[in-house]
């Protein structure tokens, strides 16, 4: 268990783009178990490769149904429309509604390298495009219609 350290807004690497991932080898699946290791430990419900400076496209989620380690996804669909506050590890303690697709379709490689479909709904919509924005280096704050940091349970 590795825990690595998540970048914070400000770090130039969070805002370059990833390149994709090669070739899966012993070090690219130890980066995906640190990055979980990570995401766990910090209680997120995704990270991204480049949060932990690795500008590999690799992203880990887990939105309450198992986990998800995706290599190279390709959002090939969304549908519909909503919009929710989120945050981010890279950005402690704000939250901005963001609009995102309702519902999405991904394709992209697992640790074995095998292609895999993932389609997601609401949280899972959203947690897959915010993790891929970040491979882009696109921050949800770029999106943001609303900084509601301070508005939630007021």
């Amino acid at each position: 268990m590795a825990i690595r350290r998540i970048l914070h807004e400000g770090d130039s690497t969070l805002r370059k783009t990833s390149r994709p991932v090669d070739v899966i080898d012993k070090r690219l699946k130890q980066l995906l178990d640190d990055m979980a290791d990570t995401m766990y430990a910090a209680e997120g419900a995704g990270l991204a490769a480049p949060q932990v400076g690795v500008l590999r496209r690799a992203v880990v989620i887990d939105v309450g149904d198992g986990l998800l380690e995706l290599i190279n996804p390709v959002i090939v669909h969304t549908e519909g429309s909503m919009v929710n506050p989120e945050g981010c590890l890279s950005i402690p303690g704000r939250r901005c509604t963001v609009e995102r697709p309702e519902k999405v379709i991904v394709h992209a490689l697992n640790r074995k390298g095998q292609t895999i479909e993932v389609e997601g709904t609401e949280f899972l919509a959203m947690a897959l495009c915010h993790e891929i924005d970040h491979l882009d280096g696109i921050l949800y704050v770029d999106k943001m219609i609303e900084d509601v940091t301070n508005k939630e349970g007021a």
